[in-house]
């Protein structure tokens, strides 16, 4: 970040007239509500943070700046078709519960959402990009810089802002809407690897940022 006018800490990426979109990463019931998430220790960095009512507040002012709000939700069919287990994580995501439709796969149940809001819905992957519409919702909306959120630090995030970048956009990742399997591990992968893909910021930082940018010059709408 940089300094900008009154002293404030300019965010890289959210600059007056630069289009940008929220996306928010697998804030599902599955992974961070701690009555249900298969992950406990991934919903209790998430809850202990207070990460749910910061991405709120986020939303809340990305609509009211006219800035696109995105769910990415994994939701795999009931009969596993397209989940492939090629990995640990998906492996155990085809042997479990979550499916499309069900208890675990939706949102977490604090979170607030609207009716221009976007979902993502994908059966198989990693990270937003991966075999969805997004990059071509971003571009329709000529948006330039991704605001990335969600879980989890050590995949998801990484992974989405590796993603964004490799299509050309600049990516921002308020890390106070983010968790981790475990503290340590979201505190190395913020200092070590997400520095060198994003810039990383707060939210009262994004939310300061979307208000000063100003009207964007498009708007859309789509659910």
């Amino acid at each position: 970040m940089t300094a900008a006018a009154g002293g404030r800490a300019a965010v890289r990426g959210l600059e007056p007239g630069r289009r940008a979109a929220v996306v928010i990463h697998e804030w599902q019931r599955c992974m961070v509500d701690p009555a249900v998430s298969s992950i406990p220790s991934l919903a209790a960095h998430a809850a202990g943070r207070g990460a749910t009512e910061n991405i709120n507040a986020l939303t809340v002012a990305a609509r009211a700046a006219g800035v696109p709000v995105f769910w990415s939700t994994i939701e795999p069919r009931a009969d596993r078709v397209g989940t492939t287990g090629s990995c640990l994580l998906l492996a155990s995501l085809r042997k479990g519960a979550v499916a499309a439709g069900s208890d675990l796969a939706a949102l977490h149940p604090e979170l607030v959402t609207a009716e221009s809001d976007i979902w993502i819905r994908r059966v198989h992957g990693l990270t937003p990009f991966h075999q969805t519409e997004l990059e071509a919702y971003l571009r329709d909306l000529g948006v330039r810089t991704v605001v990335l959120g969600g879980v989890s630090t050590d995949v998801g995030v990484p992974g989405g802002a590796l993603e964004a970048v490799n299509r050309g956009f600049s990516v921002v990742v308020p890390e106070d809407c983010t968790a981790g399997s475990s503290p340590e591990t979201h505190d190395f992968v913020v200092r070590n690897q997400l520095r060198l893909l994003a810039a990383v910021t707060d939210s009262a930082s994004v939310i300061e940022a979307l208000r000063d940018a100003g009207p964007p010059a498009t708007e859309s709408a789509a659910t």
